[in-house]
C-alpha cells in the first residue's frame, strides 16, 4: 500500500520517548523526562518583540521562497563575524529548521547507491535521511578513547569510490564531541583532492564549554568549497518552535536545487519567524545566549559529577551541547530494555543509545531545571542499584 520509501522509514527515536514521556505523564504519571532537545528557556525579548512587529506591520504574506534577502544577507554578516566564512545572500537558503535544510541538501545531491559517511554515536534522522534518499549510510564506529570523534584514518578506511558526502557534527548530539581546529584539518587533508562533500551541522555551535568552536569551512579553501554549512537558531536562541535553519555553500548551483525543491514542497518558511530571526542574528541577544551557555555549562558539571558518582556508570564530559551521553553497559548491555525499564520504574525518560548507532548508552539531557535534574539522577541511581544488586 505505502511506498518502499516510507516503509523503511524510522520514526525518530527521541520524538518517540518525548512523546511516549508526556502521555504518561497526561495520565497522572509522576515523569521526569531528560529526551528532549529543547532549551527549557524562553525565547529572547528582542525576538519576540520583531515577531509582533512584523504581525503588526502586517507582514503575513508569502516571501521568496530562499527567504526574503534581509534574512540572508544578516546570516551572511553572522558567518562573517563569528565565523569567518564570506557567504553572500545568493549562497544561503533558509528552512523550516535545520532538519528540513538536511532533508533538500540530501535529496538534492545523494543518487541510489551513494555512500554518506556518518561517524557513530550519531543524530538519528542523518542515517534515515539517507536511506530515504536512496543513499547508503556508512556507519564508523568511534568510541570513548578518540572523544567519540572520527579519526582521519578511520575516515580514510571509509572511503569508496561510491562515497558522495561525509556527515560532521560540532558539537555534537549525543555525545557533545567537539572537533578542533587541528582535527578538522586532518579530515581535510584526507577529503583533499576528491569530490567528496562534507555537510557540517554547527547548530549546537553557541554552546561550547571547553575549548573553541571552529566551522569547518573555515579550515581552508579547499574545506570552503566542499563544505555544507548547516545552522539554525533552536539551540542557541531557545527557538525551536520558531522552526528556522539555514544552509550556506560556496555552491550556488546546489543551493539554486535546494530552493527548487523547497518550491515544490514547503515553499518559504513561516514569514514572522524570518523577521524574528534577524533578531536573533545580529548579536544584539549574544548576552542572552552567553547566560544560557553558562547555565547549561554549570548543568552540565553538576549533573556528570552525580551520574559519575553511581556505580555501574560512566560518562565522558561533554566540551558542548546539552547532552550527556551515559555508558551503562556494566549495568545492562542492551539500550532499550534500560531505558524501558527505567520509564516503567522510576517514570525517568532517557533515549536509548542504540537510537544513535552506540548500544550501551543512554542520553540524558540537560536542558531542563536543576531540581529535576538532581531528583532524576537519584531516580536513576536507585534503578542501576536494584539492577546491581
Amino acid at each position: 500500500m505505502f511506498s518502499k520509501r516510507i516503509e523503511q522509514l524510522s520514526e525518530s527515536m527521541t520524538i518517540a520517548i518525548t512523546s511516549l514521556a508526556k502521555e504518561l505523564k497526561a495520565s497522572g504519571r509522576d515523569i521526569l523526562s531528560f529526551s528532549a532537545g529543547e532549551p527549557d528557556f524562553d525565547t529572547p525579548k528582542a525576538i519576540k518583540e520583531a515577531a509582533i512587529r512584523a504581525i503588526e506591520e502586517g507582514f503575513t504574506k508569502y516571501t521568496p521562497v530562499e527567504g526574503i534577502r534581509e534574512l540572508r544577507e544578516a546570516i551572511s554578516q553572522k558567518l562573517k563575524r563569528d565565523n569567518g566564512l564570506d557567504y553572500d545572500p545568493d549562497q544561503i537558503i533558509v528552512s523550516n529548521g535545520a532538519k528540513q535544510s538536511l532533508f533538500n541538501l540530501f535529496q538534492a545531491l545523494i543518487d541510489q547507491g551513494d555512500e554518506v559517511i556518518i561517524p557513530a554515536p550519531y543524530w538519528v534522522t542523518y542515517p534515515e535521511l539517507v536511506k530515504y534518499s536512496g543513499g547508503v549510510p556508512v556507519i564508523v564506529e568511534t568510541d570513548e578513547l578518540t572523544g567519540f570523534k572520527i579519526t582521519p584514518q578511520q575516515l580514510e578506511e571509509a572511503i569508496t569510490p561510491r562515497t558522495k558526502m561525509v556527515v560532521l557534527t560540532t558539537p555534537s548530539n549525543p555525545t557533545g564531541a567537539l572537533y578542533s581546529r587541528e582535527e578538522l584539518e586532518a579530515i581535510g587533508k584526507v577529503l583533499e583532492g576528491s569530490q567528496i562533500f562534507l555537510c557540517s551541522d554547527e547548530i549546537y555551535e553557541k554552546l561550547v564549554y571547553e575549548g573553541e568552536f571552529v566551522s569547518s569551512a573555515s579550515i581552508s579553501e579547499d574545506m570552503y568549497n566542499r563544505t555544507i554549512t548547516i545552522n539554525g537558531l533552536s539551540k542557541s536562541a531557545a527557538m525551536t518552535g520558531w522552526r528556522f535553519g539555514y544552509l550556506a555553500t560556496a555552491n550556488r548551483e546546489l543551493v539554486k536545487a535546494m530552493k527548487k525543491l523547497q518550491s515544490q514542497s514547503t515553499s518559504n518558511i513561516n514569514s514572522i519567524t524570518q523577521k524574528a530571526a534577524i533578531a536573533g542574528l545580529d548579536g544584539s541577544i549574544d548576552g542572552e545566549i552567553e547566560m544560557m551557555r553558562r547555565e547549561f555549562k554549570e548543568r552540565r558539571d553538576e549533573a556528570v559529577e552525580l551520574l559519575e558518582a553511581i556505580d555501574g556508570l560512566s560518562v565522558l564530559k561533554p566540551a558542548g551541547a546539552f547532552y550527556l551521553f551515559v555508558n551503562h553497559s556494566r549495568v545492562e548491555r542492551e539500550s532499550i530494555p534500560f531505558a524501558k525499564e527505567l520509564l516503567e520504574r522510576e517514570g525517568v525518560a532517557v533515549v536509548p543509545g542504540i537510537g544513535f548507532g552506540s548500544e550501551g548508552y543512554f542520553r540524558f539531557s540537560f536542558a531542563t531545571d536543576r531540581e529535576s535534574i538532581r531528583e532524576g539522577i537519584r531516580r536513576i541511581g536507585r534503578f542501576v542499584r536494584s539492577k546491581m544488586g
